[in-house]
């Protein structure tokens, strides 16, 4: 293993450096007609890359081109974004937010402020990243009907669910849901009634499991420090070892050609000392985001990048070192950091029927909703699922009970019990009614409205292509 050694640096020297040198920020949109240019220049760190990306996501912001370069103690870093509809960024007070959000360390990951959604006049969800409940950590196997099981039985216990997180992949699931008293409110702190819904959840989650199979449930009291959830169930996913059964292509081509795989090849930059990671897959929102948070839990460090869109395409470029100064030189590091890329790239992809539902918030509430599924043959691939005051919002992602995708007349008959006015379907671009051209939702009267899917990457590249030349191959 080739090593390249590095000087410590104390973590107090690193914040007198973050206080001294401070982050600059400038917003540009006058660089490109189709887009708005966000430059950070900033002392570096460990992770710095990777909160700086959660803050744009966040924003549900969409990172169209990437560039950067970390050599030195000191990054560049380069973002081509527009909103999620494919507009420029032009409002003042969320070009304010933007500014200091990353800026200041401290407001990285924290709640999107109540006046900049009033602003915006629409809901930026910071994923449900939640500081005054009490916290649910729940992987083991998946099988149809567990989110079911386990909110039936929080309900049971009259613990209320404030927000709930959830992904499968590869025959595993995990889950991040945030509780409180359903009948006095607030978290839950009392020690035996923590014990309590401990153990209920355990004989759930154990029910269906064979002897000596991987599972775990973790409840955690409040804490300001909380990792952001999306970051938390990559984590959680990744202690599984859900990455284990990845296999994308086999590394003996570089072109696209058609393969519906994601593709990851890594080689050795000995002259520089880099480990070159590339990757090609489909793109889709937070994605950069997925790949650098990979990265970043498993301690390497980015110290030049370069991602772009084309079409339906991203490619993205790492030149990275392990945390410790030494890079990639055996096979098994390899195949770890490419399994482990691809199950961060796969984990959120849409799998089956999306439903999104807005409703009254009311305690059971995702009980009633996941019986409803279970009754009806449906199986929950993804959730999320959030409230606020009085309102409560979420997104299903559901199939049938073998994997495939669930039929509209069932989900129909879904959609009448819950409630036909607020429930739209959309057909996923990855099921198996992908080469549909449009989407189904429904209106309050029930009716279905046709309406065509927004290529992001189609309208970004052909005005981002013509530029592309002004960037040369990365070098330190």
């Amino acid at each position: 293993m080739e090593i390249v050694y590095q000087p410590y640096i104390d973590p107090e020297f690193q914040s007198l450096l973050d206080r001294i040198h401070p982050p600059r920020i400038c917003i540009d949109n006058d660089a490109f007609h189709d887009c708005t240019l966000v430059k950070v220049d900033s002392a570096n760190r460990h992770g710095i890359l990777l909160e700086m990306v959660q803050v744009l996501t966040d924003l549900d912001l969409v990172i169209s081109k990437s560039y950067v370069s970390s050599d030195g103690g000191w990054l560049m870093d380069v973002f081509h974004v527009t909103d999620h509809l494919g507009n420029k960024v032009i409002d003042e007070t969320l070009i304010l937010y933007i500014q200091q959000a990353l800026s200041d360390p401290r407001r990285r990951g924290g709640e999107i402020p109540k006046e900049l959604q009033t602003c915006l006049k629409r809901d930026v969800k910071p994923c449900h990243v939640s500081t005054e409940h009490t916290a649910l950590e729940i992987t083991g196997r998946d099988r149809p009907g567990l989110m079911s099981e386990i909110s039936a039985a929080l309900y049971e216990l009259r613990c209320h669910v404030t927000a709930a997180v959830a992904w499968t992949h590869n025959a595993r699931v995990a889950c991040i849901i945030h509780i409180e008293d359903g009948l006095m409110g607030g978290p839950i702190m009392a020690s035996k009634k923590l014990a309590q819904v401990h153990e209920k959840l355990e004989s759930v989650v154990e029910a269906h499991h064979e002897s000596g199979e991987r599972w775990s449930i973790r409840l955690t009291a409040p804490a300001a420090g909380r990792t952001h959830t999306e970051r938390r169930l990559h984590q959680l996913m990744y202690a599984d070892r859900d990455y284990k059964q990845c296999q994308g292509c086999d590394g003996s081509c570089r072109q696209w050609n058609g393969c519906t795989n994601t593709h990851v090849t890594i080689e050795a930059c000995r002259e520089k000392g880099y480990s070159v990671v590339n990757i090609r897959c489909r793109d889709r929102t937070k994605l950069l985001f997925d790949t650098v948070c990979a990265l970043t839990d498993m301690q390497y460090v980015v110290f030049h990048a370069a991602i772009s869109s084309k079409g339906t395409i991203t490619d993205q470029e790492y030149f990275i070192r392990r945390q410790d100064g030494c890079s990639l030189n055996t096979q098994s590091e390899r195949q770890k950091l490419a399994q482990c890329l691809i199950a961060a790239i796969e984990r959120r992809e849409s799998r089956g029927l999306r439903l999104d539902i807005c409703t009254q918030n009311k305690m059971g509430l995702l009980s009633d909703v996941t019986r409803v599924f279970r009754e009806n043959g449906l199986s929950i691939t993804r959730v999320e699922i959030g409230t606020q005051a009085e309102r409560a919002t979420g997104t299903f992602y559901v199939t049938d009970a073998s994997g495939h995708e669930a039929d509209l007349r069932t989900v129909e008959l879904v959609r009448q019990e819950i409630g036909g006015s607020v429930l739209r379907v959309y057909r996923s671009p990855n099921g198996t009614s992908r080469a549909s051209s449009s989407s189904i939702s429904r209106n309050s009267s029930g009716e279905v409205e046709e309406r065509a899917k927004f290529s992001l990457g189609n309208l970004l590249w052909s005005q981002l292509e013509r530029f592309s030349e002004n960037f040369g191959f990365i070098k330190s």
